[in-house]
């Protein structure tokens, strides 16, 4: 936990958990390879009940079910390339487990620029939802 100091006095600031997932084994099923912690409140991954779990996810394990309405920007993901390289992703994609596979609906760019780096895991953000909530999200 860190602190941070205002003008007012000191403040909490909450960083959550960061969790490295396993690759999958050949002969190996997702859930198989892929055991989370519970679900938290309100349908969110937590590891102490404040918010999402943050995890590294192989990128072929993410599903990008949203047909690209535009192509990323290749200036954005050169510049992203750099910067990851550099230090590494500062914001993690936000994807949606429904029954063991995850769906990715932000981070086109970021993905993009982890493939193009050859890097097997994104930092993803990882809320869990119901076949209805990706219904939802697919509309």
């Amino acid at each position: 936990m860190a602190m941070a100091m205002g003008s007012m006095g000191a403040s909490l600031v909450v960083v959550p958990a960061v969790v490295s997932l396993p690759r999958m084994a050949p002969g190996m099923g997702r859930k198989e390879s892929l055991a989370l912690p519970q679900a938290g409140e309100n349908g969110g991954f937590t590891t102490s009940k404040r918010g999402p779990l943050i995890a590294d996810i192989p990128l072929e394990y993410i599903r990008r079910p949203l047909l690209r309405t535009r192509n990323n920007d290749p200036e954005k993901v050169k510049q992203l390339m750099e910067s990851i390289a550099e230090i590494g992703l500062q914001e993690p994609i936000d994807v949606l487990e429904v029954e063991g596979e995850y769906y990715g609906f932000s981070g086109c760019h970021r993905y993009e620029a982890h493939q193009k780096l050859g890097l097997p895991t994104i930092k993803c953000k990882i809320r869990r939802g119901t076949r209805e909530t990706l219904r939802h999200h697919l509309r």
